[in-house]
């Protein structure tokens, strides 16, 4: 019913992985129409407009609220609570239509928003918390943020510093928040920090509203990449956050940090293979047209087999999220598929769109092309929600 108003689907790529069906076998209808619909969106709403975005450095409100009103910000979000109840596949079809319109930083900025933070409310949130603020984040009227990352803590979140106090009725929230997409227009922050001891078991997890006393903006960042989300700093001093604010006990927001992670991961990982479908079919087309030494450069042997040889690589990475995610929404624990997912598939990716500036040359150098602009979104993606390196560790630790 929610993609029925987009009118017919729209024609699919005739490219070689969309003709092999990976995924079909793990989608029902409404998640082909949701891809078709999403499809349809990206073409109408995103691409057209997204350059300017990227002039701007983030995206408008007004982006979120259309997504809302179409119901395209709830799809993860279980029908019990009004969502649209496609689970993880639905949230990898988002992320992947959305990385396939060249635009990491749209996708970015949405999933941030659908899938990176709100879904803690549903996952913790009392019947209170979920009334008051679901509706805005469904429609879009109420965009989220997740307070995380500090200057001397990332993946390893045992070493999260930012200090949460009880003090009566509240909590006192002090420290710094670095590198929080939609740090500068979101309304609601989801924010881990210490209630207790160090290490994992003294973090909490809080609601905190822009408009918080307390709450500031430190830097806006300048990005290589991802240039239509915005990025930045929150400051806590002294931040007074009622205790209704937090989210499950207190003391449990490792664990909570923790389940949400393996969807992000599961989420980038999905806007990875978007955005190299999209420099695979880009490449594609440009190799085929143009011509060197009076020939096209398909012509040449080495450059056909390193795209066959990426192709088939891709075609298993598919395989393996559409997998992961059909048994993570069957009830299967997703931490080894989104670990393994994570290690590999970005760094696919990123050795994909190396090669694909190589063949497409200076036209794949200069800004304003595609192959560029996801060349510089996809380097990110091996880094965020947990690097190469340390999924790398995590793997191996479950073997």
């Amino acid at each position: 019913d929610r993609c029925a108003k987009w009118g017919p689907a729209m024609t699919h790529s005739d490219s070689l992985l969309a003709r092999l069906g990976l995924e079909s076998v793990y989608l029902d209808d409404e998640h082909r129409a949701l891809r078709a619909a999403l499809r349809r969106f990206v073409a109408k709403e995103i691409v057209p407009k997204a350059d300017q975005w990227k002039k701007d450095r983030r995206l408008p409100r007004e982006v979120f609220e259309l997504m809302g009103s179409l119901g395209l910000m709830d799809i993860s979000f279980p029908g019990a609570v009004g969502g649209g109840g496609g689970g993880v596949r639905g949230a990898v079809v988002l992320s992947e239509e959305l990385g396939r319109s060249t635009y990491g930083g749209v996708a970015t900025s949405v999933t941030a928003h659908s899938d990176m933070s709100a879904l803690h409310l549903v996952r913790a949130g009392t019947e209170q918390q979920i009334e008051r603020y679901l509706p805005g984040i469904r429609s879009g009227r109420l965009i989220c943020g997740l307070g995380v990352t500090e200057p001397d803590a990332s993946s390893d979140l045992s070493n999260l510093s930012t200090s949460a106090r009880r003090e009566g009725d509240s909590y006192v929230l002090n420290g710094r928040k670095t590198f929080i997409t939609n740090a500068n227009i979101a309304d609601l922050f989801f924010v881990v920090a210490r209630t207790g001891d160090n290490g994992r078991h003294g973090l909490s997890l809080f609601v905190v509203e822009r408009g918080m006393p307390g709450l500031s903006n430190g830097r806006t960042f300048e990005k290589t990449g991802w240039r239509s989300s915005d990025l930045g700093e929150l400051v806590f001093t002294d931040c007074i956050v009622p205790a209704e604010c937090r989210l499950g006990e207190e003391g449990a927001g490792f664990g909570l940090m923790m389940q949400g992670l393996d969807h992000e991961r599961i989420c980038l990982v999905a806007q990875s293979i978007g955005l190299a479908h999209a420099a695979l079919d880009s490449t594609l087309e440009w190799v085929r047209v143009r011509e060197v030494y009076g020939r096209p450069l398909w012509s040449l042997q080495a450059i056909r087999h390193e795209l066959a040889a990426f192709t088939a690589r891709l075609a298993g990475a598919i395989t393996l999220l559409y997998h992961a995610a059909q048994q993570i929404d069957a009830g299967n624990s997703s931490r080894a598929y989104a670990a393994l997912l994570k290690a590999d598939v970005p760094t696919l990716v990123n050795e994909l769109t190396y090669q694909c500036v190589q063949f497409t040359g200076g036209a794949g150098f200069v800004e304003g092309s595609a192959i560029e602009r996801i060349s510089r979104d996809a380097r990110f993606l091996a880094i965020g929600g947990g690097s190469t390196e340390v999924m790398r560790d995590e793997v191996a630790r479950a073997m």
